[in-house]
């Protein structure tokens, strides 16, 4: 039934009209749609092999032969409902929503999610698509012809060939390794991510950086989302929405692939996900998706699949412009680097919340810059809230209460801290990188503030907020360079008369590897 929804999804989207009627862009009606989608299904009995998803609503997508090579098409087979198998608004919404772009500094194609995460749906539904057909490793076509490559069972590893790389002055391209040429790609891996990947850093050869890589945007308004705007407006588009699709269509993927028949509803399937756990496993959900996406696959697996996504993408594409001219020295370079800084500078930071996010208000005055890079992080808990917030919601307005706080109370120009970590699998940004906090009296300057939502007197925080104090922020502050690299961890009460960050907290911060006890407490008073 699933394929079946995905075809019907695609023959209503090739049936709508321009400037159909929107409802707010939400996964929330995303899902709801799916989920009409499923019932009228069920009611018609619509069965059919699926030779699309909603993936090739695009009449670009509907004729590449990537996507058609991986997924086996041979034909378009759309089933088709009444005009009325979804309102007006939820048409409307999954025209928008069907294509992924960047234009004029606006994300298209993305919405937000219940963890305030946004999401965009393109990749998502590939890798839904992915792992219905189930997860395979297609072999690589020995030419450009184009032809479906023989397909078997996933199995660990990839299907391999020698090849002798080396880069210009002699060095191994690949580190810690021999370097290999793919003979076969990971159909999940390669029609979620591997591809963009590629294709992307194949734009950064000469300087060698990324390419904005996970720039991140507000919306117009949290309540009813029209617009995205990001924060860096030429960005590349491995944006955050992008990169967040590409692996919730991974996670997603894979579960489906590895789920026996029947397999759950895909509206069933996505509202656990966005919300408490798929099957009642609360750590598999979009809230920790870059943590679950880490530990189901390496950086040199991840690797050698751009490396076979470009490799395939040329074969099938031999006049592609920017892989025309490219030969397998030069893209096992850019697999290489690409998988180094995806997995580097994304998939091992934290997710982070802007302040657009949560609903700051503007910061009062002028702020002072920070000199960076900082030799300090200094370690707090809110007290007051003091339960653990755990939720989206539930974090952002603790945020927004701790700023009216600090603000109208303290008569500070903002929220003190630099950063703020709550139980939710999330990092909320406060005063950020580049601003001097108010946080830790006479030492705001030499470190960042980073507070845990919660009174941590008597127990301790969550493993996925102590991670990301002890591990994901200061590990991406050091790649940054807005850390020193002989940064010391202290506790409030070190610096400042106070009891901040609890007693089971500090107690706990002495045990970790960067914890500074040789510090002497400070006389000056401070908050709790």
């Amino acid at each position: 039934m699933a394929h079946s929804v995905l075809l019907i999804l695609l023959g209503l989207l090739l049936r709508l009209e321009p400037g159909a009627a929107s409802s707010p862009l939400l996964m929330d009606l995303v899902i709801k749609a799916l989920g009409d989608l499923e019932q009228k299904a069920l009611a018609t009995e619509a069965t059919s092999r699926a030779f699309s998803s909603l993936l090739s609503v695009q009449n670009t997508r509907v004729h590449d032969v990537f996507y058609s090579f991986l997924f086996e098409r041979q034909s378009l087979k759309v089933i088709k409902l009444g005009p009325d198998s979804l309102s007006p608004e939820l048409q409307g919404l999954l025209e928008r929503v069907a294509q992924h772009g960047i234009q004029d500094g606006q994300e298209h194609g993305v919405v937000l999610a219940p963890d305030g995460s946004t999401v965009a749906v393109q990749p998502l539904l590939a890798g839904l698509e992915a792992g219905l057909q189930g997860r395979r490793m297609v072999n690589l076509p020995l030419n450009s012809t184009v032809f479906p490559g023989d397909a078997g069972t996933i199995s660990p590893g990839l299907g391999v060939a020698s090849l002798d790389v080396t880069s210009p002055n002699g060095e191994d391209a690949w580190p810690e390794a021999k370097v290999t040429l793919p003979t076969s790609v990971d159909s999940l891996l390669a029609i979620t991510l591997a591809r963009d990947l590629g294709l992307a850093f194949l734009q950064n050869t000469q300087t060698q950086g990324h390419p904005g890589l996970g720039s991140e945007g507000c919306w117009d308004q949290l309540s009813a989302p029209q617009a995205f705007t990001l924060l860096e407006p030429k960005a590349s588009p491995l944006t955050t929405a992008f990169l967040n699709g590409a692996l919730d269509g991974v996670l997603l993927g894979d579960y489906l692939s590895r789920t026996p028949e029947p397999r759950p509803p895909l509206s069933l399937l996505l509202s656990q996900y966005y919300g408490a756990g798929v099957a009642k496993e609360p750590k598999l959900r979009s809230n920790f998706r870059r943590q679950n996406a880490a530990a189901l696959t390496s950086a040199a697996t991840l690797a050698q699949e751009v490396l076979g996504a470009l490799l395939l993408l040329q074969r099938l594409e031999p006049t592609h412009p920017q892989l025309q001219d490219m030969n397998q020295e030069q893209m096992t370079r850019v697999a290489r680097h690409a998988s180094k800084e995806f997995t580097e500078a994304f998939l091992e930071c934290p997710a982070i919340h802007p302040r657009c996010r949560w609903g700051a208000e503007p910061y009062e005055g002028e702020p002072t810059p920070l000199k960076l890079p900082l030799g300090f992080l200094y370690v707090h808990h809110t007290y007051i809230p003091a339960p653990p917030c755990t939720s989206f919601a539930q974090c952002a307005t603790n945020m927004r209460s701790m700023q009216r706080y600090h603000q109208k109370d303290r008569g500070w120009n903002d929220i003190g801290y630099s950063f703020v970590v709550g139980s939710d699998g999330y990092v909320y940004e406060g005063r950020g990188w580049h601003k001097v906090g108010a946080h830790t009296l006479g030492h705001n300057s030499r470190g960042f503030g980073v507070a845990i939502v919660g009174n941590y007197t008597a127990e301790l925080p969550t493993e996925a907020a102590l991670r990301a104090v002890r591990d994901e922020l200061p590990r991406c502050a050091l790649r940054s360079g807005y850390l020193r690299p002989d940064y010391k961890v202290l506790g409030h009460r070190q610096l400042v008369n106070t009891q901040c960050p609890g007693e089971a907290l500090f107690n706990l911060l002495r045990t970790w590897p960067r914890f500074a006890p040789d510090v002497k407490q400070n006389s000056t008073r401070g908050s709790p």
